[in-house]
């Protein structure tokens, strides 16, 4: 009599192949990769050392392994372990690149007065915890990705399906940096996982490996703008006697507007799982090296996050509403703005096999029955995957605890990973993984 499963669930077999591999994990063996990520810088569109370091440990694995370049500096790593060709396909993914760059050149004084020791990329191991710039946010989550692949590899595991690995390039929302040398403006904003499936990499489910011990299946996109306000160039010791107007000071109106609206907006939108924030990022406006003068022109840049129930235009359009009413409400203001850039945000219906076995493979490992986490306001490179029409779950590992060596902020919860949550994801992995390519397919075409 054929064993009955629940959706998603493993049999006997699958249970079997599963243990093999989870006998394969070692947290050495996780907090070696770890660290060899940590030590090899990768901020934003200089991700290719780390890429090839990745492709080689693919390669030692047992994997069929590519380093993609994108250009001289940027890189994914892909790799492949082939199945029997007979079940479904999934491609297991995380970014590699670092939000701050680990160089006090270019992240100091706007990350705080010094880099503190997490957010170098350089390693330190203290207990269950490594240290350093990315630790957890992404390479952690690469890590045990890796390590996932790597057991399933070494185990000699029966695939029906293939096991596709990659790990992308400009993960992080950041256009280009344009230091070093670098001049293109596009190696951010999922531009790698991008560039991945245009070359080839395909599957029936994809899973993407970034913070969260719970499932996803949406989260927010994001739209940029950019708000100019205009004012008089003019000299401290004529502001008295000619015509004034501080595009300055007018920036500050706007900026203070915009927070106070910021909360009206997340509220409307909140619902699902996502509770689309807003924030301003930057502002540009005059000459440091001459505080005498103040300047015709200033600039702010605004992050808008968005829910899978809006779209980009709908989006600007509210953002224009708002603009507006500040300009009513201040007839002083010169002010015009445009959406400068735009990521939808994306849904996979709940019922999606890959989301029915991710939840199960989660109830499984916690016990427990799954909860979702709602109000979130972060955004992955699924939005890449699931506008391409790759069926997605997202899943990753909890924030660290009391224990960990520094306590909790946000540069920490990027920058220290608890090892042992990273054995729990990774052996999530491995779960999900032979569920969904150990069983042949329903449809053999």
């Amino acid at each position: 009599m054929q064993e009955t499963i629940p959706d998603g669930g493993l049999d006997t077999e699958l249970r079997e192949w599963r243990d093999a591999a989870w006998a394969q994990l070692s947290a050495r063996r996780l907090t070696d990769l770890v660290v060899g990520m940590v030590g090899i810088p990768s901020p934003t569109g200089e991700e290719g050392p780390l890429a090839e370091w990745l492709t080689e440990e693919l390669a030692g694995a047992g994997l069929e392994s590519t380093c993609q370049r994108i250009d001289d500096r940027q890189a994914n790593s892909v790799g492949l372990l082939r199945g029997a060709g007979t079940g479904e396909d999934v491609l297991l993914y995380a970014p590699i690149d670092t939000l701050t760059v680990g160089d006090p050149a270019e992240d100091i004084p706007w990350i705080g007065p010094e880099l503190r020791r997490d957010m170098r990329p350089s390693a330190q191991v203290d207990g269950d915890h490594v240290l350093g710039l990315g630790a957890s946010n992404p390479k952690g989550h690469a890590a045990a990705v890796l390590a996932a692949a790597e057991a399933i590899s070494k185990a000699g595991v029966p695939l029906r399906g293939d096991v596709l690995v990659g790990f992308g390039a400009g993960g992080m929302p950041s256009n280009g940096r344009l230091t070093r040398g670098m001049t293109r403006r596009n190696t951010g904003q999922g531009v790698g996982c991008s560039f991945m499936l245009e070359q080839g990499l395909w599957a029936d489910h994809a899973v993407v490996a970034k913070p969260g011990w719970a499932v996803a299946w949406e989260e927010v996109g994001l739209c940029w703008f950019e708000v100019r306000v205009r004012g008089t160039f003019t000299y401290v010791g004529s502001r008295h006697r000619m015509d004034y107007q501080n595009a300055i000071a007018g920036a500050a109106t706007v900026v203070e507007e915009l927070e106070a609206w910021f909360p009206e907006y997340a509220a409307r939108h909140t619902d699902g799982l996502v509770a689309p924030q807003g924030i301003v990022a930057a502002i540009e406006g005059g000459w440091p090296r001459m505080a005498a003068v103040a300047p015709a022109l200033c600039r702010i840049t605004v992050d808008l996050r968005t829910s899978p129930r809006s779209t980009p235009n709908k989006v600007r359009r509210e953002f224009g509403t708002v603009m507006s009413a500040i300009a009513e409400r201040h007839p002083d203001l010169d002010l015009d703005w445009s959406m400068i850039l735009s990521i939808p945000a994306t849904h996979t219906p709940p019922d999606s096999p890959v989301i029915t076995s991710a939840i199960a493979a989660w109830e499984e490992i916690s016990g427990r029955k799954h909860e979702p986490i709602t109000h979130t306001s972060g955004g992955t490179d699924a939005n890449i995957l699931r506008n391409r029409g790759l069926p997605t779950a997202r899943i990753g590992m909890d924030r660290i605890g009391p224990d960990a060596p520094m306590a909790l902020d946000f540069p920490a919860g990027m920058n220290v990973v608890d090892i042992r949550e990273a054995m729990r994801l990774a052996r999530y992995l491995i779960h999900l993984t032979v569920g969904l390519c150990g069983r042949e397919r329903k449809d053999p075409g």
